[in-house]
């Protein structure tokens, strides 16, 4: 398949096409997910795919059935730091060990495959599940940005999580990575 990023295990991660528009939508306006993160419209997103080369849409995809159970947005692809900042980790089905997967993947393709020096995202400082996964898969916290996002007239606060290739390549060595 041309479009396809890497494959894990169970998963594996292909870059999104146009086709893919009303999955994305109906993962970023979930309610269960809307609270956690600043969705973009189908606009932005079919622009993104049809046009863009420093960012893209990715699908996560079952291996053996090609069905989706997330998505993942990704920026930075051409910095000249070789800084790659994961914007969106939506997974679909939660609860069984895809989104541990899912980010061992993205961390594969953006490390090994692409060369990224660093790697890092954003987190609404309430989203535990979230917070849990990113930490369990090595990242670490860089900061607190306070007070950034004005949600429903409320502001929230993000915290910065970031990995640097050599931080990625010592998890390999130490076999927690794919």
């Amino acid at each position: 398949m041309r479009d396809l990023l890497h494959k894990g295990n169970r998963l594996q991660l292909r870059r999104a096409g146009v086709q893919d528009l009303d999955y994305i939508m109906k993962l970023e306006y979930d309610p269960e997910n809307l609270r956690f993160i600043v969705p973009f419209d189908r606009d932005f997103h079919t622009k993104l795919i049809e046009e863009s080369k420093a960012a893209m849409d990715i699908l996560v995809e079952e291996k053996d059935t090609g069905d989706p159970v997330g998505y993942l947005m990704v920026n930075g692809l051409k910095t000249e730091a070789k800084e790659i900042e994961w914007t969106h980790i939506i997974i679909d089905k939660k609860g069984q060990g895809y989104g541990h997967e899912a980010m061992k993947l993205l961390k594969i393709w953006s490390f090994d495959d692409l060369g990224f020096h660093r790697a890092w995202l954003d987190c609404k400082d309430y989203n535990d599940r979230a917070l849990h996964l990113y930490e369990s898969e090595g990242m670490l916290r860089e900061g607190l940005i306070r007070e950034t996002i004005l949600t429903n007239g409320v502001y929230e606060n993000l915290v910065i999580l970031g990995m640097l290739d050599r931080e990625y390549h010592a998890r390999r060595e130490q076999g927690l990575e794919l």
